[in-house]
């Protein structure tokens, strides 16, 4: 008798046919895209593209013009502010800009998603803090301010920060943007073990392809407002499409906006 076949997984994240811009100017164009329960997406394209649109749009940030998002089971388009902020308790969000408070220390910025919730008590967030910093080998930075770091340490900050509920789902935008290689590949393992360690589903915006291989199940790209191919790495290195080709073997090949 054949073995039965496995479970199709559940789809955490279901973009259907985003169209936005601002003005004038249409930013995506019939954008549809899928991630798989417990899968990491990465989402790779030229600059000004419309990558990090998408990432607001996916995680409720931005309202599209177009089509709808159903994130984690709740079409965004339906969702009530209750609703919304219920569902963003289930999210981790990572921005490029770090998005720290810097009137607080470090350990005030990694649990305040977890003050937002209400539901833990100061002794219990104290110490999920104090191991999330050690995860990102930042034990002992809590009592430092964002001022006081580097931009490597400031993006592990926010990493903790992103995973302090252990999120059902986390966003990543452009998590080692101005990072040298060494921090880039470190924070790339901290995406990894989101994933790994808590089960949670994500979509990452990168530029840093070469480390970001590591890291990411299959790839999107994003190319003038819209998916021009998915795939994994070894796809695109063979892709027939030149644009494609040009990402992963570091050519400049058709990469004009």
């Amino acid at each position: 008798m054949p073995p039965s076949p496995e479970p199709a997984a559940e789809i955490a994240l279901d973009v259907q046919d985003i169209h936005h811009g601002f003005g004038a100017v249409d930013v995506l164009q019939g954008v549809s895209l899928q991630v798989r329960q417990g899968e990491i997406v990465g989402v790779i394209g030229p600059g000004g593209a419309g990558k990090s649109v998408l990432i607001k749009v996916c995680c409720g940030l931005l309202v599209p013009d177009e089509g709808d998002v159903v994130l984690l089971g709740q079409r965004l388009r339906e969702a009530d502010d209750r609703t919304l902020q219920t569902l963003r308790n289930r999210l981790g969000l990572a921005f490029q800009n770090y998005a720290l408070f810097d009137f607080m220390t470090v350990a005030r910025n990694v649990a305040f998603p977890m003050v937002q919730r209400g539901e833990a008590s100061a002794a219990a967030i104290d110490e999920k803090v104090q191991r999330r910093l050690a995860e990102v080998d930042l034990p002992h930075a809590g009592p430092l301010f964002p001022n006081e770091l580097s931009g490597g340490m400031k993006k592990r900050v926010g990493l903790a920060r992103a995973s302090i509920n252990d999120p059902e789902f986390v966003f990543f935008d452009d998590p080692t943007a101005g990072l040298d290689p060494v921090t880039s590949s470190k924070i790339f393992r901290l995406v990894r073990r989101a994933r790994d360690e808590q089960g949670a589903s994500c979509l990452v915006v990168s530029h840093d392809i070469d480390r970001m291989q590591a890291c990411v199940d299959r790839f999107v790209l994003l190319y003038r407002g819209q998916i021009r191919w998915r795939g994994t790495s070894e796809e695109g290195y063979e892709a027939e499409d030149a644009v494609v080709r040009s990402f992963f073997r570091g050519g400049v090949e058709g990469l004009t906006r």
